[in-house]
């Protein structure tokens, strides 16, 4: 992106930031790494100075669970779809997941013998008990947020589990005509038509478009 255009992108995020009373964070695909590197750990520092100490709350489909030790209070923060840093029975015998480097030391499940494995989505069955309770809490942080200046800021989420983010932020954003709309991502950047000029849109790599921008 131009510098020029960035710069005009990053004031009109200033003005949606500054006017917003709840602030929606989604965190999608581009936010993952095997391996996190400094720019992945800088652009969440980024992140943390973006909210401020507004009312936040992040919603995440990474699996790889930096998120968790990147200084975001724990009750303003879920993760639907698992992440590896939670190992659960392979088999779901049991509800209970364990921390890695904390579960029982011959990787089996206590309860059956079943290999544990990732807490995550593309475990079957899955076992969703380790995130029920915080998107309750976010469900009741959403209500709060109704008819009320909401800037909702999506960064790389694309289509691996849309049904999570993409399209229930956009229902959001339509929803709540006092709400603006940031979707940041490479490839999958478009807008619905129907925000009524309160949507922005940016065709960069989600990461390093927060590194390289400006905070205010």
């Amino acid at each position: 992106m131009h510098t020029d255009k960035r710069q005009i992108v990053w004031e009109h995020l200033k003005r949606f930031m500054d006017e917003s009373e709840y602030i929606l964070v989604g965190i999608g695909e581009e936010w993952e790494s095997e391996s996190p590197d400094i720019s992945l750990k800088e652009a969440y520092e980024k992140l943390k100075l973006l909210v401020g100490d507004k009312d936040y709350f992040l919603v995440t489909t990474a699996f790889d669970g930096l998120i968790h030790d990147m200084g975001f209070a724990a009750e303003r923060l879920v993760a639907p779809c698992g992440d590896r840093s939670r190992l659960q029975c392979s088999a779901a015998c049991t509800d209970q997941l364990w921390r890695r480097g904390k579960e029982p030391s011959d990787g089996l499940c206590p309860h059956c013998r079943a290999p544990l494995t990732a807490n995550t989505i593309e475990t079957k069955p899955y076992v969703e008990a380790g995130y029920l309770p915080q998107w309750e809490i976010y469900m009741g942080w959403l209500q709060k947020s109704v008819n009320r200046k909401l800037f909702i800021l999506e960064l790389g989420v694309g289509f691996r589990t849309p049904t999570v983010i993409r399209w229930p932020f956009e229902k959001t954003a339509y929803l709540n005509q006092k709400s603006s709309f940031c979707r940041v991502h490479e490839k999958l950047s478009q807008l619905p038509d129907n925000l009524g000029g309160r949507g922005i849109s940016v065709a960069e790599n989600s990461v390093d478009w927060l590194i390289n921008g400006t905070i205010f």
